[in-house]
């Protein structure tokens, strides 16, 4: 079989609406998460009941649903799935050190407050310590009482995780008649696992994560390998001191980094660059180690990038052989990218034009043998 993509242009509501019922497989999507993210106006709100509503309609019965959520605000997204009819089965944490606070300076807000700015800067660094602004920003002096009483204090936290809620279509009578069906409806424990090269005697296994070696578990063929790798777990990290070292053993996760400057732009060579603030990544040079990168030429300059590794796992573990991927958040293609390097097939829709050339490029570059999904 021939693994396919398309990538369509226009709002997702419309472009579902022409897709005939229960065609999906599965659906894995990092839809807008309601911040005005970088002021983007797709950011302005959480996706309601309508659109998962749609999305329901196109999945088979049993066909689960991976939607990336906002700590601020992913309560709205769990609500509107499942007032849409989608059942809630779990919530993955993808947890990572390379965050960065988008904070206000209490202190310095004081000071600005009260007349006592001394001039203008343009470090994106700096800009998170003053008002968060990663522009232009104004540099204060803490020349007031007050200031000094509240410096030290702001109004963020450090971002360290992002939630993506799990959920199923409704099954069509048990789970082994809605697989043999449909061949949805089971997660892909196996092709998941966590690997490791720690051997773990069967009689721990089970206890430790392990599901090889013991009395009615995954036995890896007969029973005698109990190394076949940890169950897969509700949380993902990326691998980082900050998150492994509190963790204890990192090989007991999934991990998986944030999207690197290749990752991102593999593909996009043909595509005109920008200059572009990327979120989340560690600065070069004399800057802070968790700081934003200053503007620099991108190709891809989508601001909210998922790996390709992380979206191949996701799309990994929900969807059955050959099947069909639909992502109506599509954004740069991070998932069609991980669907089709996993041997799926892959419909995204994007309402930018310009996230869809995007998405199309990188794409195809990962998977150029393939054919256009004829649909």
């Amino acid at each position: 079989m021939t693994e396919t993509f398309e990538v369509r242009l226009g709002d997702c509501r419309e472009r579902m609406a022409e897709m005939p019922d229960a065609s999906v497989d599965s659906i894995v999507t990092d839809p807008p998460y309601g911040l005005s993210f970088m002021g983007k106006g797709w950011d302005h709100g959480v996706p309601g009941v309508e659109f998962w509503a749609e999305a329901l309609r196109l999945a088979k019965p049993g066909a689960h649903l991976l939607a990336f959520g906002g700590t601020r605000t992913f309560h709205r997204l769990t609500c509107a799935i499942e007032d849409a009819g989608w059942e809630i089965r779990d919530c993955v944490m993808w947890v990572y050190g390379s965050g960065f606070p988008k904070s206000h300076d209490v202190s310095k807000a004081i000071d600005k407050a009260a007349g006592a700015v001394v001039g203008r800067g343009t470090s994106g660094s700096t800009a998170i310590w003053s008002d968060g602004d990663m522009g232009n920003y104004d540099i204060t002096a803490l020349a007031t009482d007050a200031a000094r009483q509240w410096q030290g204090w702001g109004t963020a936290l450090k971002p360290a995780w992002e939630p993506v809620i799990v959920a199923r279509k409704p099954l069509a009578g048990t789970v082994a008649a809605n697989v043999l069906e449909h061949g949805t409806g089971a997660i892909n424990i196996d092709a998941c696992r966590v690997g490791t090269t720690k051997h773990v005697p069967a009689s721990e296994s089970k206890a430790s994560g392990y599901m090889g070696g013991w009395t009615g578990g995954y036995s890896g063929g007969d029973g005698s390998n109990p190394n076949v790798g940890r169950w897969p777990a509700n949380l993902i990290h990326d691998g980082s001191e900050e998150v492994a070292d509190p963790l204890g053993s990192a090989a007991r996760f999934f991990y998986c980094a944030k999207a690197s400057k290749a990752d991102r732009d593999e593909g996009c060579e043909g595509l005109e660059e920008r200059l572009t603030l990327r979120y989340g990544e560690k600065a070069q040079g004399p800057l802070p180690k968790q700081t934003p990168s200053k503007p620099a030429p991108q190709r891809n300059h989508h601001p909210t990038v998922k790996p390709t590794d992380l979206m191949r796992y996701l799309c990994r573990l929900v969807t059955p052989p050959g099947g069909l991927v639909l992502d109506p958040f599509c954004g740069s293609g991070s998932t069609g990218k991980g669907a089709l390097l996993e041997g799926f097939r892959f419909i995204g829709i994007e309402r930018e034009e310009e996230y869809a050339e995007i998405a199309r490029a990188r794409i195809a570059a990962a998977v150029p043998e393939q054919a256009a999904l004829d649909l």
